[in-house]
C-alpha cells in the first residue's frame, strides 16, 4: 500500500528512485511508526501520513540542494536529513539535534537501512563547531528566518547557502531578515496530497 502511494508521489515531483532507495524510504516510516509509539518522536501518527508531511515534505527539496556537504539543524527525527541521504547517496548530510533519543533513532536508522553518507551529531547549534564547514545549512524545525541565520551563521562555508523549509511566507518576517543576509531564490513547493503551502527559501551571506 504504502509503496504504490511512494511510487505514485515520487512520480508526481518528477523524483526517481531505485528500487534499494524506495524500500529504505518505506522503512523508515516503519521504523518512525514503530519508535513512535515509545519515544514520541512525531506528532503524526499515521504512516500514510508520515509519508506526506515528513517524506515528501523533505524529497521536495531535494532538486534544489547544490553542493556536497549538507547539515540539517534540528533535525528532529532526521528531517529532512535521512530522505535527502537516502535520495542523495553522492552528497554527505550532518544531522544535528540536541536530544538524545532522536539521534539514538537515527542512528538505528542508518545502522538498519544501512545510510553510509550520514552521521548524527547530538549538540545545541550553537555550541557545534564543524571541522568542515557546509555548502548548505537546512532547516524545517527554526520558528522564524531570523533565527535560523543567528544560530547557523558559523556553518555554511563562503558561498554556501541556508536553505529555510517554510510553510507560509509572512512579509513581516522577511522584512525581519539581517541586512548582511540575501534572499536568492523563494520556491514553492508542492508535496503531493498536501493542501497547505510550503516554500524553500535559498538564503547567502553578503559577500
Amino acid at each position: 500500500m504504502l509503496s504504490a502511494q511512494l511510487d505514485q508521489y515520487l512520480s508526481e515531483i518528477n523524483l526517481l528512485a531505485t528500487p534499494k532507495q524506495k524500500q529504505q524510504l518505506i522503512d523508515f516510516v516503519g521504523m518512525l511508526n514503530k519508535w513512535n509509539k515509545a519515544y514520541n518522536l512525531t506528532s503524526v501518527r499515521d504512516p500514510e501520513q508520515m509519508l506526506i508531511r515528513h517524506i515528501m515534505d523533505s524529497l521536495t527539496v531535494s532538486p534544489y540542494l547544490s553542493g556536497q556537504r549538507f547539515i540539517d539543524v534540528g533535525t528532529g527525527p532526521g528531517l529532512p536529513g535521512i530522505p535527502l541521504a537516502i535520495m542523495n547517496p553522492d552528497k554527505t548530510f550532518v544531522l544535528l539535534d540536541s536530544l538524545g533519543k532522536r539521534i539514538r533513532f537515527q542512528k538505528q536508522v542508518q545502522f538498519e537501512l544501512g545510510i553510509g553518507n550520514m552521521t548524527s551529531v547530538e549538540s545545541r547549534v550553537e555550541a557545534y563547531q564543524p571541522e568542515e564547514k557546509f555548502d548548505g545549512v537546512l532547516s524545517r524545525a527554526f520558528a522564524s528566518i531570523d533565527d535560523m541565520l543567528h544560530w547557523c551563521q558559523h556553518l555554511p562555508k563562503e558561498g554556501g547557502c541556508f536553505y529555510a523549509l517554510k510553510g507560509q511566507l509572512s512579509d513581516e518576517e522577511m522584512a525581519k531578515l539581517p541586512s548582511d543576509f540575501t534572499v536568492a531564490e523563494v520556491i514553492e513547493l508542492n508535496v503531493p496530497k498536501l493542501d497547505e503551502q510550503r516554500h524553500l527559501l535559498k538564503v547567502v551571506k553578503n559577500a
